[in-house]
């Protein structure tokens, strides 16, 4: 009987093709969420203003809804047989999202960069689904259900965007 850690953990539920393209689309939107949700948490604490105290807890809501998606794509890329990599070193190689800036912002300008970026994962998310719908439903369904909860707290976001 094999011990543990003989024990191949390669389980193909799609066909070679599909799997490779699916982890791989799902792997692309998983170090943009880690990279989110340090972001996210970078945010928190050097926001600064007026207003300080509600977007630091709307920060916290959304930083909740990041780790909670990330985890969520990691374990579907596992349950595919592949390992998920949301290591440093690989999140800051591979994410699609700007680095953000040192120092204490102010209210509008953390609304103004959280809401860049947060945007800028949805488009991502959103170019996901469309290449995961003929490839796997059900990542397809996991990522347009993390898109929808990230669009609704961009949207909160937008709405406190100083209008031009």
């Amino acid at each position: 009987m094999p011990t543990n850690s003989q024990v191949a953990f390669k389980r193909e539920l799609l066909n070679t093709d599909n799997n490779q393209t699916t982890t791989a689309t799902l792997q692309d939107n998983l170090v943009n969420l880690v990279d989110l949700a340090l972001l996210l948490k970078q945010a928190h604490w050097n926001v600064v203003g007026t207003n300080f105290r509600s977007l630091h807890l709307q920060l916290d809501a959304i930083i909740e809804t990041v780790r909670a998606g990330s985890d969520d794509i990691a374990e579907r890329i596992a349950t595919l047989g592949i390992a998920a990599d949301g290591r440093s070193q690989t999140v800051a190689r591979n994410s699609h999202l700007h680095e953000y800036p040192e120092g204490m912002l102010s209210v509008e300008e953390t609304v103004q960069h959280v809401a860049d970026e947060l945007h800028a994962t949805v488009t991502e998310l959103r170019n996901a689904i469309q290449r995961l719908g003929e490839l796997d439903p059900i990542s397809e369904d996991l990522c347009i259900g993390i898109c929808a909860s990230l669009e609704k707290h961009l949207w909160m976001l937008q709405a406190q965007e100083k209008s031009n």
